[in-house]
């Protein structure tokens, strides 16, 4: 994608079509849900009165990702709270509380993330393991006879160290539930 200074405009048209002028190409909501997913900044504007009408592409977005998930992120009691809110005097403070929210959810998914990169592919046991089965595939002694006689001596302390972590992360994904569930 060619660099530019703000973000990438996409003109919507009359017909629904989704064009990149970044890309000089047509796009789909799809394609538009995996530039943010990869970060990517967009606006997109409405091609004939060029109004900005990016809130509502993303949660068409969203309304498409509902709709075809197995498992949907909103839940419906949070929809009826967010209807709720229309006309309320207090609709003007809830998009600040939703993305403040959103912005601590997102730190604590890294913060858990790290910690089960940390439990699971830091462990030095493991490290230790993978480190004996590669010296032992350059012997030529064959992956798989020593995985078999690795297991046997290093699995159960992998298990134990790794246990105290994974316990650890369990807590942190009830206290995120039981934050989101309070929202």
């Amino acid at each position: 994608m060619p660099v530019s200074d703000g973000p990438t405009i996409i003109k919507k048209y009359a017909n629904r079509r989704l064009y990149n002028t970044g890309t000089s190409s047509y796009v789909t909501l799809e394609d538009l849900a995996d530039m943010v997913k990869r970060g990517e900044d967009f606006t997109v504007k409405d091609a004939r009165a060029g109004d900005d009408i990016t809130h509502t592409v993303l949660t068409q977005i969203i309304f498409e990702q509902e709709a075809k998930s197995d498992q949907a992120i909103l839940p419906v009691s949070f929809l009826r709270e967010i209807i709720g809110y229309y006309g309320d005097q207090m609709q003007a403070m809830l998009p600040g509380f939703l993305d403040n929210a959103m912005k601590a959810f997102s730190e604590q998914q890294t913060h858990m993330r790290e910690q089960m990169d940390k439990a699971l592919y830091a462990n030095p046991l493991k490290r230790e393991y993978y480190r004996k089965e590669e010296a032992a595939r350059q012997a030529g002694l064959g992956a798989t006879s020593y995985r078999a006689a690795a297991e046997e001596d290093d699995l159960d302390g992998m298990h134990t160290a790794a246990a105290g972590d994974l316990d650890d992360l369990r807590r942190q994904l009830r206290v995120l539930q039981d934050r989101i569930d309070n929202m």
